[in-house]
């Protein structure tokens, strides 16, 4: 059985798995109105490794993917997603703590859209649905990354 060094355990292709892992959740949801409107997502996982203060926050970002064809979107889905990301990944909190429990966290510049998480110090923001559902779609591609990497550490 091939090794696989301590480094690659989180790397970016552990965050692309977890996504793919996903999607057939996020797919059947496109569809769904009571989900959102939409009929797109964008997912942001940043690097679990990377700090605010060590690096800038489009260094940290591991991996992004669109679902649904960005051509056609009606809002910047990307845009949003990354607000959410940057906002959980610089407090370790989920957007949605942020904004109902702790605005006093907020800086000006921040989005006031929620729909992202920090699990275990697993960052993941999802933009595109209602964003209770983004929130869920955020937590399950968490969930499965750290998951995916469980499974690359107990292989080695």
């Amino acid at each position: 059985m091939q090794s696989i060094p301590l480094a690659a355990y989180w790397e970016r292709d552990a965050a692309a798995q977890a996504v793919r892992l996903a999607l057939p959740m996020l797919e059947a949801a496109r569809n769904d109105q009571r989900v959102g409107e939409s009929g797109f997502f964008h997912i942001v996982v940043m690097n679990p490794l990377a700090r605010p203060g060590a690096c800038d926050f489009p260094a940290a970002i591991l991996y992004e993917e669109s679902i649904g064809d960005p051509e056609k979107w009606d809002a910047d889905y990307g845009a949003y997603a990354r607000g959410k990301a940057r906002l959980s990944w610089r407090t370790g909190l989920s957007s949605h703590e942020i904004m109902a429990l702790r605005p006093h966290l907020l800086h000006a510049k921040d989005s006031r859209v929620w729909g992202s998480v920090a699990i275990d110090g697993v960052v993941v923001a999802v933009s595109g649905a209602n964003p209770w559902f983004d929130e869920a779609f955020a937590a399950a591609i968490a969930h499965l990354f750290k998951a995916v990497v469980q499974g690359r550490q107990d292989r080695s």
